[in-house]
């Protein structure tokens, strides 16, 4: 592995804007906006109780405790290897399932840019391209794919303001599609006028947008001052983020009914409708479509080589532990773990082909994306749960770095500041396994909460027998931080 001062550096521009890309995700935006008006006051609540907190302690246990293995790391310090190998499974189940949905999705997009359907070979020809594609981008150091993620992050910001911009005046010149008739239509929990708990099933979509601090972490080794730059990323894509997901999802509110709103296609369908309603020509409309859409799908390549360092990072710290096999935590020259991508590529594939298939089978299963996507989402979740208790019980032993960030102020605010994001996390999850209390809710849901089970039992089997892989190599943890 060459020398640390031979390494290109990623500075805090860069920081900012991989920030944005890996938390910044357009494919979330559509199932966000689905929430409806009430959206509006569940991300304020979200912000509040979940984002900061997770944000100012991802930045404490960024700084505190440096390393490629980011939250890997910081749970095995507070609970052992067996806990941050549940970390790490969960963390690693999601991201090829996520790979697979946006795979669909990429061949959803193109489909709405060239105006007809694809046959099922053109579909799996592309998804096969975009899954080797992010595989092999997942085998560079994010310093040496950092214009990657900066380009799409400015291409972020160019579809989703431009989206929000056509609301704003399609809102002032003709109104919205979903009109605000009642102040209870703004109020979370509640639909029709009346208390529903189904609204805390939205809690999971808003919490899945602001997940991915704990990522900027592991850049640590590639910064030349982490202990600075990294809450100073935090707080600045934090601010960013959050103009720009409210942004689009205001602009589809404005423009599709919620109950007709298309989980996989409702951006580019918002974008579609807004320029018809302000009388834009249909050559023009043609050529936008093409161009956010061309935008939309770079986007999607840049959100995981933003993700995959951190993610494989964080499975190679697991695969010398023992949980994984010892081969995954292999590395290439520039110290990057490439047959954890290389594995992510072929489980993807498959699950994008077992897909393909099943649904030339039966018809009726047609929305892979959010097929993948939900299981995903549970999967996701599940990995930040020990991560709020880790800080918990580091942040009692005081700061393990003297120049490192750190959360000030009492108790009070130390178990607020972990158990309020873990007790939204519970519900994010129990909602989204569980969204209706009848019976019938199991005959749609039942393969999300059997995948769920599967990837649960998987995940044990695997911790019970952590350590029968383990290396003699120790994890490669980053340098004391500097003054």
């Amino acid at each position: 592995m060459p020398e640390k001062n031979k390494k290109p550096k990623f500075r805090l521009f860069s920081a900012v804007l991989a920030t944005v890309c890996i938390i910044l995700v357009g494919d979330a935006v559509a199932p966000t906006a689905s929430i409806g008006n009430s959206q509006y006051v569940w991300w304020i609540i979200m912000l509040l109780g979940f984002f900061v907190p997770y944000g100012l302690i991802s930045a404490e246990l960024g700084t505190q405790y440096p390393s490629e293995g980011g939250m890997y790391t910081w749970v095995k310090k507070a609970f052992g290897e067996k806990w941050a190998g549940r970390v790490a499974w969960y963390y690693w189940v999601n991201f090829p399932l996520w790979v697979a949905s946006l795979a669909d999705l990429v061949t959803t997009i193109i489909m709405q840019m060239i105006g007809f359907e694809m046959t099922w070979p053109l579909i799996l020809a592309i998804q096969i391209f975009y899954i080797v594609l992010v595989s092999v981008l997942g085998c560079l150091r994010i310093s040496q794919s950092a214009w990657v993620s900066n380009l799409g992050a400015f291409m972020k910001f160019a579809f989703m303001a431009g989206l929000g911009g056509l609301g704003i005046y399609v809102l002032c010149t003709q109104g919205t599609a979903n009109p605000i008739e009642s102040w209870t239509d703004l109020l979370p929990l509640m639909e029709g006028g009346k208390f529903s708990l189904a609204g805390l099933g939205f809690v999971s979509m808003i919490i899945f947008n602001m997940l991915g601090f704990e990522v900027v972490s592991t850049f640590a080794d590639d910064m030349n001052n982490p202990k600075k730059e990294i809450p100073k990323a935090i707080i600045l894509g934090g601010i960013l983020i959050a103009v720009f997901y409210l942004l689009p999802s205001f602009g589809i509110g404005v423009a599709i009914p919620v109950d007709e709103l298309s989980t996989d296609s409702g951006l580019l369908d918002s974008y579609q409708i807004l320029l018809a309603t302000i009388g834009a020509s249909a050559g023009l409309t043609k050529a936008i479509i093409v161009i956010v859409g061309g935008l939309f799908i770079y986007t999607l390549i840049a959100n995981i080589s933003s993700w995959n360092f951190g993610v494989n990072s964080v499975i190679a710290y697991a695969a010398e532990d023992g949980t994984f096999p010892k081969s995954w935590a292999k590395r290439n020259k520039d110290g990057v773990p490439y047959v954890v991508s290389v594995w992510t590529g072929v489980v993807a594939l498959v699950i994008s082909i077992t897909g393909i298939v099943a649904s030339q089978i039966n018809e009726d299963i047609s929305n892979l994306f959010w097929t993948f996507f939900s299981l995903s989402l549970v999967t996701l979740l599940l990995s930040y749960l020990p991560m709020f208790m880790a800080f918990l019980k580091l942040h009692k032993k005081g700061p393990a770095e003297q120049n490192g960030f750190w959360i000030e102020g009492g108790k009070f605010k130390m178990y607020l500041f972990g158990i309020l994001p873990f007790v939204l996390l519970v519900i994010a999850l129990f909602f989204t396994l569980f969204p209706e209390f009848n019976l019938e809710m199991f005959e749609y849901n039942w393969p999300l909460i059997v995948g769920a089970c599967i990837a649960v039992i998987i995940g044990e089997f695997m911790v019970l027998g952590a350590g029968r892989h383990k290396t003699t190599k120790k994890p490669q943890e980053s340098p004391t931080l500097e003054a």
